[in-house]
């Protein structure tokens, strides 16, 4: 009778004082420490009880750490094994292919109980604590959907991220065409940040790349407008002018030859691999279609036709 009473209450759902109850359990707490952390957050049921069960089982040594929910319908038997596999309360923050580093921060400060530990401090204290004081935060950050769990902190997400790209840049740097233009991983990864900006058609992504490739073989300014207005920061508007054009900073293609000194935004794997591997072709330009496609010429006569046709409409 004493089994068949244990296996009943075992597969019992509990009573609980929220739906869900939301467990916390430090590193280091005891099991008897775990019953009384579970009855405090909401498990209706004496701790003696709870911590006779974490003991019979054999696993209350094995019960992880984590912040844990516990929804409605929740039995003894379900509770422990969720404790001993450690099936955490998972949240998750998405970073979008494009963004730049303050768009990243903002999303990471809205994410839901993600522990804001990077919140005033700038780009450069960030990646001290990231231990690489001597890189520049943009662009190195890989776009993702990352889970964590509640109350995680929000450079643990950044150090994964980072961990990502190095992994992404690495793969596809041994990638390159034998004839790259491009020195370096560090001069990849600019460059497929421009090709992210440029276009969302991953049909254009290897053609953009290919423009830039023949345009830094041949010394000819990159010319390309999302530079430019990265370097612009809080000052543009919206509305790109020629004024801003000819003012120079060190991210202004127009007035300055090569790459930018920095990334211009966090570029996605298939830009990545644009950047590395671009369209063998003649074309010197582009210009946008206006149906989110690029018009490609080889020459300037054809260029200024192309920009007549698709942006002026003649």
């Amino acid at each position: 009778m004493l089994g068949a009473g244990a296996a009943w209450w075992l597969n019992r759902p509990l009573a609980l004082a929220a739906d869900p109850v939301e467990l916390s359990i430090e590193p280091g707490t005891t099991p008897r420490g775990v019953a009384q952390a579970a009855v405090e957050a909401g498990v209706q049921l004496p701790p003696e009880l709870l911590f006779w069960w974490f003991r019979l089982s054999g696993q209350a040594r094995l019960i992880r750490a984590g912040n844990y929910e516990l929804p409605r319908g929740t039995t003894p038997w379900t509770l422990l094994r969720k404790l001993v596999r450690g099936e955490e309360s998972l949240r998750s923050v998405t970073l979008v292919e494009g963004w730049n580093f303050r768009q990243l921060r903002e999303a990471l400060a809205k994410a839901e109980q993600l522990r804001p530990d990077t919140q005033g401090l700038s780009g450069e204290e960030i990646m001290r604590q990231l231990g690489r004081a001597a890189t520049p935060p943009e662009g190195r950050f890989f776009p993702d959907t990352y889970t964590y769990a509640k109350g995680a902190s929000d450079l643990a997400v950044l150090r994964r991220a980072l961990h990502a790209m190095d992994r992404q840049l690495q793969a596809a740097w041994a990638r390159r065409a034998a004839d790259s233009p491009l020195k370096t991983p560090d001069q990849a990864l600019i460059l497929a940040s421009l090709v992210e900006k440029e276009t969302g058609q991953p049909a254009d992504r290897p053609m953009i790349a290919g423009v830039f490739a023949n345009r830094l073989r041949q010394g000819m300014l990159l010319q390309t407008d999302p530079s430019v207005i990265y370097g612009l920061g809080a000052a543009f508007d919206g509305n790109l002018r020629k004024r801003d054009l000819l003012a120079d900073t060190p991210w202004n293609t127009y007035t300055r030859a090569g790459l930018p000194p920095t990334p211009i935004a966090m570029p996605g794997k298939a830009a990545l691999l644009a950047a590395v591997q671009p369209a063998s072709t003649r074309a010197l330009y582009f210009v946008a279609r206006g149906n989110g496609h690029s018009e490609f010429s080889a020459t300037l006569e054809e260029h200024n036709r192309a920009v007549n046709r698709f942006q002026r409409g003649q």
